[in-house]
């Protein structure tokens, strides 16, 4: 199972809620076997500069590839590309079902 992790922040300018509605468009493309986009809790005093988490699981890296091979995926990207301040991701092998 591929994990992929990925922390946005959204420029002050920009509404967080309004480009965390265009990244839920990522969920509609088939590929993954969970998919969420959340605001951050911002819980974690040291992690305050994350607004946003987009997070999925997928089979394995060819199924991660034709996620982001999908149309939605480029569209998605090319829209909130302009509003964001930082993107990290991550992606990794988990052994946990």
């Amino acid at each position: 199972m591929i994990r992929h992790i990925v922390f946005f922040s959204v420029k002050k300018d920009q509404d967080v809620e309004d480009v965390c509605r265009r990244l839920r468009a990522l969920a509609t493309i088939p590929h993954s076997e969970c998919f969420e986009v959340v605001a951050n809790s911002k819980v974690d005093p040291m992690c305050d500069r994350i607004d946003l988490v987009v997070y999925g699981e997928f089979r394995d890296e060819a199924a991660l590839a034709a996620f982001k091979a999908h149309p939605t995926y480029d569209a998605t990207t090319q829209a909130v590309r302009p509003l964001r301040e930082m993107r990290y991701s991550a992606d990794f092998t988990s052994t946990i079902a």
